[in-house]
């Protein structure tokens, strides 16, 4: 990863309030600092922001050497699977609250960019999902989660039943809405809301978490990520999987879903000083004491 960069990467939430200002404003600064800026293609069409070029992601990730991405965790979660197979680092500049991992404010961002453009910034790697839907033996889809793999099932049907299993060996059978597979970045996500645990990043696991589950004794566990998980439909109408914001609905009994360690990481760039743990005291609203 290089010390100083030359060539920056800017992916924007174009739908939000004041976006075209924003995005406007961080490429001048970039600009200022030495850097050549080329946008993502679909932040450049929807701002009108032609000052740049607009370039497709597999573009970006050739040419550039830093993704600056401006708005929630959601959109860094869409351009990260996008540059995880680049090596290319990310910074996060958060335009509302503070983000699990968009942390650098809209309103400081200058001061925090400044020293991190000059190479002095802590850098932290993320694992990542990848998985896959098998039917007759045959995979139907294929796609990376940063956050989760959740398998649930349709407003209008009753629970489901799945089978889930971790590398060779047989888990559980469970009978709930359906089940989340997270990441430690996925942890403080859905699988949160549903009751798991928050996983420090640098630990090599999943969290496997049922939702709404039919047995009070299926609870969220945490699983090492060096095997597969693999979750089989049993019975059930109308599941889908979704990897993060990419669907397969209309699942069928017999289907599986295999999830396993992606070869790819993220790697995200902080200012100096960051903490994990001050990011969770602030965004979960830990006392933070004397």
């Amino acid at each position: 990863m290089p010390t100083r960069f030359r060539h920056a990467a800017l992916v924007g939430k174009y739908q939000a309030e004041g976006a075209r200002g924003a995005l406007e404003e961080i490429a001048h600064f970039l600009v200022r600092q030495g850097l050549e800026v080329s946008l993502e293609k679909q932040t450049a069409l929807s701002t009108g922001i032609t000052d740049y070029g607009a370039v497709e992601t597999d573009e970006l990730g050739r040419d550039c050497d830093l993704a600056v991405v401006l708005g929630g965790d959601g959109t860094m979660l869409g351009i990260a699977r996008k540059m995880a197979s680049f090596g290319m680092p990310l910074v996060g500049i958060n335009q509302g609250r503070l983000g699990f991992i968009t942390d650098v404010s809209m309103g400081q961002f200058a001061e925090a960019l400044v020293p991190m453009l000059a190479g002095d910034y802590e850098v932290e790697h993320r694992s990542m999902l990848e998985g896959s839907v098998h039917r007759d033996d045959e995979a139907i889809f294929a796609a990376l989660a940063l956050n989760d793999v959740v398998v649930s099932r349709s407003p209008m049907s009753s629970m489901l039943e799945l089978r889930i299993a971790i590398g060779d060996e047989f888990m559980a059978n469970l009978r709930a809405d359906g089940l989340i597979v997270a990441s430690p970045t996925g942890s403080t996500a859905y699988a949160l809301s549903a009751g798991g645990p928050i996983l420090h990043p640098s630990i090599a696991g999943w969290v496997l978490a049922p939702i709404a589950s039919h047995t009070l004794s299926n609870r969220p566990i945490v699983v090492p990520d060096v095997h597969d998980v693999t979750i089989e439909i049993v019975a059930g109408r109308d599941a889908s999987v979704n990897f993060d914001m990419q669907s397969l609905a209309s699942l069928l009994p017999g289907d599986r879903i295999r999830v396993r360690r992606s070869q790819h990481q993220v790697h995200f760039l902080h200012p100096r000083g960051w903490s994990y743990y001050a990011t969770l005291r602030k965004k979960l609203h830990w006392h933070e004491g004397v």
